[in-house]
């Protein structure tokens, strides 16, 4: 499932895939705030998660989610019984699993690659010119092995970026690592953000640590397809699909998955979360660093999580900003039904929105006419496609956006205002695929796919997929039937599935010499977030039991470090600056709601994503 805002789950949660390309567009990694020129595009719709970074449907895990964050003395609340069909994955056989097999010899091949790690550091120097990053941002590189269980067999590199900090060295705090989710999201633009504004406090004590995770833009890129199919339109997404374009859904992953073993060959089966979080130990290491201070958004969040459970002791500070639900049995399937269901809900809000300004827009004075002036956009869009690019997917990719991030509320309106009104660019600029960006989002999607798939077990039937995505879509048809094209390769997957970690249970992970004691970390999370459901920040607010919680009340921007709410950056940087949370629980006030805008502003830079970037509006 993929998020999105700096990121990307799913990245766990899933973006919306535009059903015919199979995949959802991962975080590019670039600022979303640093764009003012060039229009935002995408090609499909996930912490998917990776992104993040990175819904809620059924039952939800703690109940329905409080207007107000958690109380200093709430219990822990154990998990609702599903709503879904009764596969295989169910809480009784994954929630007990104790360590993934092969644990013992993977930890031993983690030590000695972080010891490795540690002798050789990482050469900074300047950047390559694919990475668009400028002095004074360095990169280097840092060695992994592909299989940690095989530390002496085939190695992969994985690209670093760093600015160093600003203030002076006596305050100086060591590293301050970003991961903005997907999966397959990069992070390597994470050092641009010194420079503003919001991250300047944070900047004058840390240096601002990026990198590409594996299989991500240049650390051993993964592909599935070749990125002129991944970017193919225009292409259709339809709400109710019917009967034979199910069919066609299901070949298509089929055939994505044989792309999959057929250009990743045996590596395919080492990205996985685990993998991540150990890649992360090594990390920690190359840079010098006794105890790694990290801040994860979306799917950045969950494996940020996993790295905390194997590894407390390494562990200095984390900041977990759009939480992905971890609760194993929730892994990865569960999580993208929930995610539809708030992706529901935050579509409402903004057709709400729309409707309240209904004298700049003219699409409807309620929520429901709103939606009829979108789905007679749809319906023309199904009959001639605008510009011969922008087809119902793409459209629907694109107003997908509105759910991860209250910037795209006013620039949505005005292109669906244009478009019913005879002037199809606007919608054309907002919607269609970029061909320049179809490399790195195939790219971003393939181990999006890879990571989730091998992860976890996924309904191996298409008949517990239809039967419980048809029930879905008839109380939230916006996005269920886009999440299920994005996901559906997991069905087909060729390799055994993972059993995800028991997050917070250290003693599950294996056996350890003496006490180990996880710092106090904090999790930030919008209560209307879409893309990562706040009934996964409480889940993981109740396993980890020294963590704080800060809820952005009545929002659902996703991402929310370093946008426009004082309150929670305040609370971020006491944190990471000086180690104090605000007790179990903080609330903040929401952002301000949007403003119609005068006249038309350039477009954020890049469209779906799969998690939260720091900065977002």
């Amino acid at each position: 499932m993929r998020a999105a805002a700096l990121y990307g789950i799913l990245g766990p949660l899933s973006l919306s895939l535009a059903i015919g390309a199979l995949l959802a567009t991962p975080a590019t990694g670039r600022p979303l705030a640093a764009s003012t020129a060039r229009a935002a595009t995408t090609a499909t719709a996930s912490n998917r998660s990776a992104p993040a970074p990175a819904g809620a449907a059924g039952a939800p895990l703690t109940g329905p989610a409080s207007p107000t964050a958690p109380s200093a003395s709430a219990a822990p609340v154990a998990p609702a019984a599903p709503a879904w069909s009764s596969w295989s994955g169910s809480p009784a056989s994954v929630a007990t699993a104790a360590a993934p097999p092969g644990d013992a010899a993977a930890a031993r091949g983690v030590a000695l690659a972080a010891r490795r790690a540690a002798e050789r550091g990482i050469g900074f120097r300047r950047c390559p010119r694919a990475e668009a990053l400028t002095a004074p941002i360095t990169c280097g590189k840092v060695s992994v092995p592909l299989d940690y269980a095989r530390p002496g067999g085939k190695r992969i590199a994985l690209t670093v970026s760093r600015i160093r900090a600003t203030g002076p060295k006596a305050r100086r705090q060591g590293a301050l690592v970003y991961n903005p989710g997907g999966p397959g999201a990069s992070g390597m633009a994470f050092p641009e953000y010194a420079a503003k504004a919001a991250f300047r406090r944070v900047a004058a004590a840390y240096d601002f640590v990026g990198y590409a995770p594996r299989g991500v833009g240049r650390s051993a890129p993964l592909s599935c397809q070749r990125p002129s199919a991944y970017a193919k339109a225009p292409t259709s997404s339809p709400p109710h699909p019917t009967a034979a374009f199910k069919r066609r859904l299901v070949a298509r992953a089929r055939a994505y998955v044989r792309g999959c073993v057929r250009r990743a060959g045996r590596a395919l089966a080492h990205y996985t979360t685990l993998n991540n979080a150990r890649d992360l130990e090594v990390l920690r290491a190359a840079l010098g660093q006794r105890r790694l201070t990290f801040v994860g958004a979306s799917y950045g969040t969950y494996y940020g999580a996993v790295y905390a459970t194997l590894f407390p002791g390494r562990v200095r500070r984390m900041v977990f900003d759009s939480v992905v639900n971890p609760a194993p049995w929730r892994i990865w399937y569960r999580d993208n039904l929930d995610q539809s269901v708030s992706f529901e809900r935050r579509w409402r809000d903004w057709r709400r929105w729309v409707a309240r300004h209904h004298a700049v827009y003219h699409l409807g004075t309620t929520a429901d006419r709103v939606l009829a002036s979108y789905e007679k956009a749809r319906r023309r869009l199904g009959h001639k496609p605008a510009g011969g690019v922008v087809g119902t997917a793409q459209l629907q990719s694109a107003f997908l956006r509105t759910g991860y991030n209250d910037a795209y509320w006013d620039p949505a309106a005005r292109a669906l205002a244009a478009y019913l009104h005879g002037d199809p660019e606007p919608l054309i600029a907002l919607a269609a695929p970029d061909p320049a960006q179809a490399a790195d989002d195939e790219n971003g999607n393939a181990v999006y796919t890879a990571v989730e798939c091998n992860d976890a077990p996924w309904p191996r039937t298409w008949a517990t997929w239809n039967r419980d995505n048809t029930a879905l879509a008839r109380r939230a048809p916006f996005e269920t039937w886009d999440n299920v094209a994005m996901n559906l390769p997991c069905a087909f997957w060729p390799l055994k599935p993972g059993r995800p970690v028991d997050v917070g249970n250290l003693e599950a992970v294996g056996p350890r010499t003496g006490r180990v004691a996880l710092p106090p970390v904090l999790l930030l999370s919008a209560e209307r977030d879409a893309a990562t459901p706040y009934a996964g920040a409480k889940e993981l607010w109740h396993r980890l039991p020294g963590s704080s919680l800060v809820t952005e009340r009545k929002a659902g921007t996703h991402g929310v470090w370093g946008g426009p709410n004082d309150c929670v950056n305040r609370h971020v940087d006491t944190y990471l600056l000086t180690g104090r949370t605000p007790g179990r629980s903080a609330s903040c006030a929401p952002r301000p709601e949007p403003a119609p805008l005068p006249a038309p502003a350039p477009l954020p830079d890049s469209g779906k994503q799969p998690a939260a970037i720091p900065g977002t509006p």
